[in-house]
């Protein structure tokens, strides 16, 4: 019977010495989270451009809005380089470019406008590992542009 009563006291101040010890070890560390927002943006609205959290960058949606005029350019293919600058600029703002987007959703008012689309966005990366994307129609979208892009990056 003592050697059983021994046997529990030692597993009982093993257990509480391990409990203890979690209790005062350190939390891990909370991811950073920096907020991104460009100035002289065209719309003024209550979101951020980007917002990186750890290696990770959520890129909020963005059109191809001329900055004099705050509208899209009449070319389809100015608005699309507008659109993919600015997705440049912010991914640089984040020490990111391009090549680091993980995921791109692209909302498009006239389906029919596709081809034109993929021929301008493809000279945007230097590798030909394309992030995975989804093109979909969309009825209508701010200030009568023709897309809307957000994404998600992740630093290499």
């Amino acid at each position: 019977m003592n050697r059983r009563v021994g046997l529990l006291l030692v597993v009982l101040l093993a257990g509480g010495i391990f409990t203890v010890r979690g209790a005062f070890s350190e939390a891990p560390p909370q991811a950073t989270r920096k907020v991104i927002k460009l100035a002289g943006a065209p719309v003024q609205a209550p979101f951020s451009d980007a917002i990186l959290s750890g290696n990770t960058l959520y890129l909020a949606g963005r059109i191809g809005i001329d900055p004099k005029t705050g509208r899209p350019p009449e070319k389809i293919e100015d608005e699309v380089k507008l659109l993919l600058d600015g997705e440049k600029e912010v991914l640089a703002q984040a020490g990111m470019t391009m090549d680091d987007l993980v995921y791109v959703q692209v909302a498009c008012t006239d389906l029919s406008l596709f081809d034109k689309f993929n021929g301008i966005y493809r000279t945007y990366f230097t590798t030909k590992d394309y992030p995975a994307r989804e093109f979909i129609g969309a009825g209508s979208l701010l200030l009568g542009g023709h897309f809307e892009l957000q994404a998600i990056a992740v630093k290499r």
